[in-house]
């Protein structure tokens, strides 16, 4: 699947640079767009106050597809960063950087920061049922600030949208943005270890995290592989049989259906990309670790969840699941608890 992703990428530059096709952004964009916590209850990842000095690159294009589709990310810097002669660089929104001899120092927004030891980095995908939602919007943007916050680079990534693109572009396009975040300018400009990228999502995204951990085989530091995955809420188990079983609402298999290219009601004969959009379709024992947090009563059934958890511990794969009391979903339930042991798994995982 990374490998078709890289070529189609490729391609539609290549259209792109001779046609001159005219590129279109991701619609909705902007910092206000859907979030798929609800409401405006100060709760989950709302619960976490960013610390002073996190610097934010915005809107950094990883791709171009061939309909005209620009693909874009954020990349949220850690507060501090060491440099190759052990001095402390710290940035800031403004882009400023300081060292622990020269004091602060002026630097263009998003200017590169010489950086050793090299950094583990967590691709975050947000959520809003594959149809809407934005990288940038409060929600997401302060779960990217918060994983910086943990030391990690972290990179939140748009990807295409039901009802312009369906299965599999979304994967497609965010397998790109772990093929981008390898190429040895990320490394230079990001300070990244490209043998430590690690994932998270919630909700669809989570969905997406999950498969990009299980998609592929062999070494989890090549390609668009992925060291470690962390998914909140995601529906994960995407066959007809799977959502009967989970008593799944109507909605849920209505979204499903129009991300799948499918109709709902279709058996697993009629719509077979189902089965390879369910992550454990996928799993074998190369695959990473994965955290799977879930609330007990929550729109996307908990049985989802659980079975994955089953299903990935049955191939090899090392597995943590977390339920929670209560009935929010996605990054609505990433209080100060659960974004402990999910920090505690990133880090034992990717360092």
């Amino acid at each position: 699947m990374a490998a078709t992703a890289v070529t189609a990428a490729l391609v539609g530059i290549v259209a792109l640079s001779g046609f001159h096709q005219q590129l279109r952004e991701i619609d909705p964009p902007g910092p206000d767009s859907a979030s798929e916590v609800a409401g405006t209850d100060r709760i989950g990842i709302r619960t976490f106050t960013p610390p002073e000095g996190i610097v934010v690159d915005a809107d950094l294009e990883y791709g171009v597809r061939e309909d005209g589709t620009l693909l874009t990310l954020d990349v949220c810097h850690p507060v501090a960063q060491t440099t190759a002669a052990g001095a402390t660089a710290v940035g800031t929104e403004a882009g400023v950087t300081a060292s622990a001899d020269s004091g602060a120092v002026p630097a263009e927004a998003g200017a590169a920061v010489d950086l050793a030891p090299s950094l583990p980095a967590v691709v975050s995908i947000h959520g809003g049922s594959w149809q809407r939602g934005d990288k940038a919007n409060t929600d997401w943007r302060n779960v990217c600030r918060w994983l910086a916050s943990e030391g990690f680079v972290a990179v939140s990534v748009d990807y295409r949208l039901v009802p312009d693109a369906i299965f599999p572009s979304a994967i497609d396009d965010v397998a790109l943005a772990v093929e981008w975040l390898r190429r040895p300018a990320q490394f230079e400009r990001f300070g990244i270890d490209p043998g430590r990228i690690g994932a998270f999502g919630g909700s669809a995204g989570g969905n997406l995290a999950a498969l990009l951990g299980t998609s592929g085989e062999g070494a989890v530091d090549e390609g668009s592989r992925v060291a470690a995955v962390v998914e909140l809420s995601g529906p994960v188990g995407l066959r007809t049989d799977e959502l009967v079983a989970d008593e799944a609402s109507l909605w849920l298999r209505s979204i499903v259906a129009a991300y799948l290219g499918c109709e709902p009601g279709d058996d697993d004969d009629d719509c077979p990309q189902a089965a390879d959009a369910s992550p454990a379709t996928h799993a074998d024992e190369s695959d990473p670790p994965v955290f799977i947090g879930h609330a007990e009563d929550e729109i996307v059934p908990l049985g989802q969840s659980q079975r994955l958890a089953e299903e990935l511990a049955n191939a090899g794969v090392p597995v943590e699941l977390a339920i929670v009391t209560g009935g929010e979903h996605s990054i609505g339930i990433l209080d100060e608890a659960l974004r402990a042991r999910v920090a505690a798994f990133l880090h034992e995982h990717l360092g």
